[in-house]
């Protein structure tokens, strides 16, 4: 191996080691017998997982975040879905600037987000429920589903929806039946990246959510401030694991999606 090749592979690895590190620190931890966070652990035992999954406040966290991150993920999908279609067919500047506004908030820090949506909520009386939530999560999710939405309609053949019109489809059953299933992994891969922005979110949810809508991530910001327990760590793991198994399923539905716009070229 030539020595430039060693040393990328060595800097590749190096850097792997140091995004990798905290995580692998944290796992074992979860399956500690004692109560405090130190190395050696002293055991393994499941128990903090029993604590978790058994019930109380980090399962009611826990159905707390699936529920506010699928109605907020089917929300921006639905919204995500017709600005893409209508930012694709239009081209006028006014366009540009839409597109600008859409996509903000990933570019806004999640703070400004968080005040904006509570001095929007509060005068609504929607703070401390779980319709302000949902709505200040649908802000956050759509950019990531127009992103790969827009890319998706770019790639699409349009003389598809005009052979379908010429064939005398009406525009609904062109979008049903051209138009949709080209786009289809492209809603399915930003649906996954919107769900993992609500389930992932604390700062929008210290400020909104009330005691009865507290998620999972905002339950554990509180174990921090309060007491330190493996109970954490294992919650961690369990956000960990579910984050992977998003990520696989955003490759496969990407790598799909490049082998449906390659056969369809």
């Amino acid at each position: 191996m030539k020595p430039w090749k060693l040393l990328y592979w060595l800097l590749c690895t190096g850097v792997l080691v140091f995004l990798l590190a905290p995580i692998a620190a944290i796992i074992p931890l979860s399956f500690s017998s004692g109560s405090f966070l130190t190395y050696p652990l002293p055991g393994l035992s499941l128990r903090w997982y029993e604590e978790v999954l058994g019930g109380g406040k980090w399962l009611t966290a826990l159905g707390n975040s699936l529920y506010v991150g699928a109605v907020a993920t089917l929300i921006s999908v639905i919204l995500g879905t017709l600005a893409s279609l209508g930012l694709m067919r239009h081209k006028a500047w006014w366009s540009e600037a839409l597109k600008l506004v859409v996509l903000s908030p990933m570019i806004v820090p999640v703070i400004l987000i968080a005040v904006a949506s509570y001095f929007f909520l509060a005068p609504l009386s929607l703070t401390s429920t779980y319709s302000g939530l949902i709505i200040a999560h649908t802000v956050i999710a759509v950019p990531f589903v127009v992103v790969p939405v827009l890319t998706a309609l770019e790639i699409l053949d349009p003389n598809l929806a005009r052979a379908a019109a010429a064939c005398g489809a009406t525009p609904g059953v062109c979008f049903l039946r051209v138009t949709l299933p080209g786009i289809m992994p492209a809603m399915a891969s930003g649906a996954l990246f919107a769900f993992a922005a609500s389930f992932d979110d604390v700062v929008i949810a210290l400020l909104i959510a009330g005691p009865d809508q507290r998620t999972l991530p905002r339950e554990m910001f509180s174990g921090l401030r309060d007491s330190m327990t493996p109970a954490l760590t294992a919650v961690a793991t369990i956000m960990i694991v579910f984050s992977t198994t998003l990520f696989l399923l955003m490759q496969v539905l990407q790598r799909r999606s490049r082998k449906n716009s390659k056969i369809a070229n």
